[in-house]
């Protein structure tokens, strides 16, 4: 069984934009190694938005170069375009899956829908690392909606499969490394045990709610980073809990980020300045 290595938290947050209030539980700035191939937990939320008759709240135009970005939303609604054309707007219990790869540029903004009825808003972006040899890859959308999603039940909860594998049950989502992330609930009292892989990066992030994992306590906003060696994880639910489970396999290569870009190289990061300044990322259609 695997145990706790460390318990990720902040208790200070920011703005994205006007609309996503974010805590970073984990970036690229710490022991990448450790958290590999994942680079940044952005977790938005929760928080109650007031009806606006105005523009969109949200980020507009930037850049992404050398990874992906995963937007899960559990309340709210989430509007995204970019310039290879990919965009949509996903709900609840949607996911959009991003592949910036060789250059992309796009913006995300609350729903015109959600935005003129306002309400609870609760969303996670995932970054993840692209391999040295698929950094270049094109740039490409995944939208993934509730019903492309297959849902498991087991004694004490459930779970989505997003990516990945879950006792033979596969997600829909298209990954460039082995890669597990599961949308789990559990009802109070609930024990399960969680089949991780052994050799796997695993993180179990609990976005709702208070559990026991491998005998430690962990809460809402918090991500227990589990131990390589070992297969699967216990969790006790103390109540009603929301985690997202994620696993995989490490990368074993250097990281070198620079704010929206992250490449293997200080050398790489210059030319993917240099390329946004030359408009190399395409450009967004008119809105």
């Amino acid at each position: 069984m695997k145990t706790i290595e460390s318990i990720l938290r902040n208790d200070s947050g920011h703005w994205v934009g006007d609309g996503f209030p974010v805590r970073s539980l984990f970036s690229y700035h710490g022991d990448t190694a450790a958290i590999s191939p994942f680079l940044l937990f952005d977790y938005a939320g929760p928080w109650n938005f007031e009806p606006t008759n105005g523009n969109p709240r949200g980020v507009g135009e930037h850049p992404h170069k050398g990874f992906e970005t995963v937007t899960i939303v559990y309340d709210g609604e989430v509007s995204h375009r970019d310039s290879t054309g990919g965009g949509g707007t996903i709900g609840t219990g949607e996911v959009q899956w991003m592949t910036a790869g060789s250059g992309v540029l796009h913006e995300e903004f609350h729903s015109a829908g959600y935005s003129k009825s306002g309400g609870p808003f609760r969303m996670v972006q995932l970054w993840v690392n692209l391999p040295a040899k698929d950094k270049l890859t094109p740039a490409k959308y995944q939208a993934i909606t509730r019903d492309m999603i297959r849902e498991i039940a087991f004694e004490g909860g459930r779970a989505r499969i997003i990516a990945g594998e879950f006792d033979g049950t596969s997600g829909p989502a298209s990954t460039f490394t082995p890669i597990n992330l599961w949308d789990v609930r559990l009802e109070a009292d609930a024990r399960v045990t969680l089949p991780l892989p052994s050799g796997h990066t695993s993180m179990v992030a609990v976005l709702s709610g208070h559990v026991q994992i491998a005998g430690q306590g962990v809460g809402e906003a918090e991500i227990a980073r589990l131990s390589l060696d070992g297969e699967g994880v216990e969790i006790v639910a103390d109540g009603d809990a929301i985690l997202l489970v994620m696993t995989g396999e490490p990368l074993g290569e250097p990281v070198f980020g620079h704010g929206p870009f992250v490449m293997n190289t200080e050398a790489e990061i210059r030319e993917a300045i240099a390329d946004f300044n030359a408009g190399k990322f395409g450009a967004l259609a008119p809105a």
